[in-house]
């Protein structure tokens, strides 16, 4: 995806841990000099260098520094980070000294979850006239929330498909700021809380599509001006799980106040520091210090 617009830069924020997990399943497992898993780790440098080389000039790149957030105290059921691979998790805090060394601006989120500081990152970014387009990278559904029009949009950098307010309606039939009230129905098994009872994709689709939110949707099914199967059944299991249906929206709503950057100028990439040439050798992967010093290099000499 080129990095340059005619009105303005491209922005790419990248979900560093939805990267881990996808190359600690998806690339052969790695240790470096001590021992250490690192298979992900690289994997994940190994992209992050893709997107520079192939033009990306603004990066940022949000991870879960440790996995639970506010939310669990929220929901008992939230996700939590006890069920990760020791392998993976072993790999987290590395992957942040990495990306430093890589010269990658890094938010690492404790209080808040990684998808809460892209969407702060998107909704700043999105709001500075220099920013020609802004790339949410990762495929989540969660962060489709944050699209807006074609100014901000979700890139999914696997299957190279880029999805904007009208591919969200297509996706979910559901335009992006309804996406909260569509996750309270039909609940995100990835973050560990279920929506309510009889509620799916399609339905919520259809209903969410027309009354956007929940407030909106009639408590009586027979006045709904959309066609669902079980409309009673629906409206009755909203009914009675409504103050539910409020929380897992407040627990599917990303938040957009984490601090994150002040001018969108410190997220231009200029090149790795010193200390990345040490931990590729340490990584048993130092040709990323000679990518990551030719794609400086180049960088250079194009602008």
């Amino acid at each position: 995806m080129k990095a340059t617009h005619r009105r303005g830069v491209y922005v790419h924020l990248v979900d560093g841990t939805y990267e881990l997990f996808r190359h600690h399943f998806g690339a052969p497992p790695a240790q470096d000099r001590a021992g250490n898993p690192v298979g992900a780790l690289r994997g994940v440098l190994a992209s992050i260098l893709h997107l520079l080389e192939t033009g990306a000039t603004h990066v940022g790149v949000a991870t879960d520094h440790v996995v639970e957030s506010f939310r669990n105290e929220l929901w008992e059921g939230y996700k939590r980070g006890d069920s990760i691979e020791p392998e993976l998790k072993a790999q987290f805090q590395p992957l942040e000294d990495a990306l430093g060394a890589l010269g990658v601006v890094v938010w690492p989120m404790v209080e808040y979850e990684a998808d809460d500081a892209l969407a702060s990152a998107a909704a700043r970014a999105g709001e500075d006239d220099q920013v020609g387009r802004v790339f949410v990278c990762t495929p989540d559904k969660d962060l489709c929330q944050c699209v807006r029009e074609d100014r901000i949009v979700q890139f999914d950098r696997r299957k190279r498909e880029v999805r904007n307010a009208e591919g969200v309606r297509k996706r979910f039939g559901v335009p992006p700021e309804s996406i909260p009230d569509y996750l309270a129905l039909v609940g995100d098994a990835a973050d560990g809380f279920p929506g309510l009872r009889g509620w799916g994709a399609k339905t919520a689709g259809t209903v969410l599509g027309r009354y956007l939110k929940l407030e909106a949707i009639p408590r009586d099914a027979s006045v709904w001006d959309v066609s669902v199967r079980g409309g009673k059944r629906l409206a009755r299991a909203l009914r009675e799980g409504w103050e539910e249906a409020l929380l897992f929206r407040d627990l599917a709503t990303l938040r957009t106040d984490v601090p994150v950057f002040e001018d969108v100028e410190s997220l231009r990439w200029r090149g790795p520091k010193p200390a990345f040439e040490t931990l590729a050798e340490e990584l048993g992967a130092p040709g990323l210090w000679g990518r990551a010093t030719r794609a400086a290099e180049e960088r250079v000499g194009s602008e």
